[in-house]
Parts: C-alpha cells; sequence; structure tokens
C-alpha cells in the first residue's frame, strides 16, 4: 500500500538557523499519528516543512507517492493536504460562514464535507454561523479553523496544537471529531503537547528532540514505553 506520508532525510533551515536534521516518517491511509516532544523540539516545522512552509528544504516527502519537495505550497494542498497552524488564521471581519466558506475546493482532490455535514459535526458553527470571527470563543475558533478545511475535499490533515489552551469540554469535541474523521478514512498527523488527549486518538507515535525522531512506537505499546515518555516529555 502507497503510504499517505512518507518523510526520508528531511533537513530543514530558517536562514542559517538548521532545525530539522534527517527527519524520517511514514503515515497510513486511515491513521491518526502523534508528533510529541517538548516546545523548540522541531515538531511544527516538520508540519511546515511538509507545506514548503519553511526557507529550504532537502530530502523526500511523498505524498500518496508523489515527490513534493521541489512542489510550491499550493500544488503541494492540491494533492489533499490541509494544514491548520497553531495561530487558527480566522478572519475576524468576516462571519463564522464567510469563513467557513473562504477556501475554494481543491482541484482533483476528493470531494468535500457540505455545509450540513460539518454543522453536524460541529452545532457550535451552526449556533454562531452569523457572528463574527472574533466574537467566537478560542474553541469555537478552532472548530472553524478544522472545518474550512474539511470542506475543501482534503484527506491528509496536519493539525498543530489544536487542543492547546482550550476548555476540557472543546477538548472533549475536538477528540470527538478526531474519532469520527478517522472513522470516514482521513489520516491525521497532529502535533500535541497535551499527551492524555492525544494517547487514547493515535495510532502511532513518533517523539522529536533537537529536529531528530528520537523514538517510534505504537498506542499498543504506549503502556511500555512510559518510562521513557517521562524522560522525555515530563508526561
Amino acid at each position: 500500500m502507497t503510504a499517505a506520508l512518507e518523510i526520508k532525510g528531511l533537513q530543514a533551515w530558517y536562514g542559517e538557523s538548521h532545525v530539522l536534521h534527517g527527519v524520517e516518517l511514514e503515515v497510513q491511509p486511515g491513521e491518526v499519528v502523534t508528533l510529541l516532544g517538548r516546545n523548540g523540539a522541531g515538531r511544527t516545522t516538520t508540519l511546515r516543512a511538509i507545506m514548503g512552509l519553511v526557507g529550504t528544504r532537502s530530502g523526500k516527502i511523498e505524498v500518496n507517492g508523489k515527490e513534493t519537495i521541489g512542489m510550491p505550497t499550493h500544488r503541494i494542498a492540491h494533492l489533499g493536504v490541509g494544514y491548520c497552524p497553531e495561530e487558527r488564521g480566522i478572519f475576524a471581519s468576516l462571519s463564522c460562514e464567510e469563513n467557513l466558506m473562504l477556501p475554494p475546493p481543491l482541484k482533483g482532490a476528493a470531494k468535500g464535507m457540505s455545509i450540513e455535514e460539518i454543522y453536524a459535526m460541529f452545532p457550535n458553527l451552526a449556533e454562531r454561523r452569523h457572528s463574527q470571527g472574533t466574537r467566537l470563543s478560542g474553541g469555537e475558533q478552532q472548530m472553524l479553523a478544522v472545518a474550512r478545511i474539511l470542506r475543501t475535499g482534503a484527506r491528509l490533515l496536519l493539525l498543530d496544537e489544536i487542543s492547546e489552551g482550550l476548555a476540557p469540554v472543546i477538548v472533549q469535541t475536538l477528540a470527538r471529531m478526531i474519532s469520527t474523521l478517522r472513522a470516514k478514512g482521513y489520516t491525521i498527523v497532529m502535533v500535541e503537547q497535551n499527551f492524555r488527549f492525544a494517547a487514547p486518538l493515535a495510532d502511532r507515535f513518533y517523539v522529536m528532540e533537537h529536529g531528530r525522531i528520537v523514538e517510534k512506537f505504537s498506542a499498543a505499546e504506549l503502556e511500555t514505553k512510559m518510562p521513557v515518555l517521562k524522560e522525555l516529555l515530563g508526561v
């Protein structure tokens, strides 16, 4: 089976700063994979490098068997890749629904979710459809940032710290969303600081330190890996 995402020997730089040092990871279609690590370990840079949003990158990044290392960001997105950055990027002057409708469907990607499907998954957004972007709570903005990607038809989702700073009830909603998307066959790569949020959702885990993958293991091995995780992450 062709991997949804395969990374080999990935190096990345911001200007003179060499951030990623030979990152290697693989994600199969329909898998949920979590990138763990302390702040500054290189997890966000890995997601940005997949999208071509770093200064310079080298190595191999294949999306569904297509090499993307030389592609501009918009072409990578059109392969069905959706990136939800930590800063969310909600337009303050637009309503919730206008924000949702903003990105066009991706050419060549799968059909995206309809507005009805999105509102069924996120009832909060249906209630707030006419509210301005700035009037949404942090949790509602996070739901909107993910929902906007689902409408485009992207099937490989790169989610950066989606649970950060949110109330427990919202975090539970996002956890249900991840489970639902996985059941629908989406492939998800999550960067997470919140280990308790990520642990029950992921099929496999990669741990990063100083721009390198230092550990990888499956959900079945999680219990035996806890001493190592405590050492690496302080969980």
